[in-house]
Order: structure tokens, then sequence, then C-alpha cells
């Protein structure tokens, strides 16, 4: 039995691009996954710290084992992926959305459905950041989240593309 998980990839640090080409491989890597969609990437504003270089992000559909992965356990795999690429989390706050090497946050886990101070899922704030809507639109523009397909949810946010660049 298998099922779809989402991931969002982002990096502004040093050569983003070959971290994002990095963090892929190792998501090919993952045993019982298979990494069957990924989005374009997008240069994306930064959002709640604005002074920073801007992201790359991009989604990443995986075809997972259902029987052999939780939720939490994946997770735990994406953020061993991420320290694995450079990723330092900071105890500090008001760091929490700064400059990031890597950054590989898990949407969704099929319908799983979570609320732990270590998991939850849906992602919390992924109706609200177009740079994981746009993607996500792009491999799935009528995956319901909450009871909304991708591209109503992305219609409700102030935001505006101009090529390959996401304003929000």
């Amino acid at each position: 039995m298998s099922t779809h998980a989402y991931v969002c990839l982002g990096s502004n640090a040093g050569d983003a691009a070959a971290r994002m080409d990095a963090a892929l491989k190792g998501l090919r890597g993952l045993p019982r996954a298979t990494v069957d969609l990924v989005s374009p990437r997008y240069e994306t504003e930064p959002q709640d710290y604005a002074d920073q270089p801007w992201f790359l992000n991009q989604i990443v559909r995986l075809d997972v084992d259902a029987a052999a992965w939780m939720p939490e356990r994946f997770l735990e795999e994406l953020l061993a992926l991420e320290r694995s690429l450079g990723r330092v989390r900071s105890s500090d706050p008001a760091l929490r959305y700064g400059p990031r090497a890597i950054d590989i946050d898990l949407l969704l886990f099929g319908g799983e459905r979570r609320s732990s101070s270590f998991c939850t899922l849906p992602h919390p704030r992924m109706t609200q950041r177009a740079f994981v809507l746009l993607p996500l639109r792009d491999l799935a523009p009528d995956l319901l989240i909450e009871g909304r397909t991708v591209a109503r949810h992305l219609e409700a946010l102030r935001w505006r593309c101009e090529g390959r660049r996401i304003f929000q």
C-alpha cells in the first residue's frame, strides 16, 4: 500500500541550486519511497524575516510505502537529511525564518492528520504561503487541503509571480 508525501525544499544560502540538487538526490535515496513528481523551482521573496537573500523553492511528491513509513519516522529522515546538508536550526525564535542552507518540510503525508510539537500535518502554514502553493499547484492543482483545492487556497492569498519569481 502506498501513499503520496509532499515535501517542500528551500534554500537561500551559498549555492542554493546545488543544495536543492543534493536534497533531491537524498530524497531519491530514501528506502521504500520513490520521487515521482518534481515541480519547477521558483525564486521566492523572504517572508517573516525580510533582510536575507531570496529563496529557491520547489515541491517534490514521493510515492511512499505506507506500511514501511509512519509520518513521524518519515519526518525524522527528512530532518536527518537536512542536517547532513548543513542545516543548523537556531533555538533563537528571532532567527527561525532566517537564512537556511536547506529546508525540507513535510507538507502532507497522504490524508494523515497530526498535531504535535514534532509533527503537524497538514503543515500548519502551507496554505498561507504562495511559495508552497504555486509549485504544489503545478503538480496537483486539484489536491484537497482542509477541504479546498490548492488552486482555491492560492486564490485567497495576495501574491504575484513574474516568470519564476514569487512575490508575497
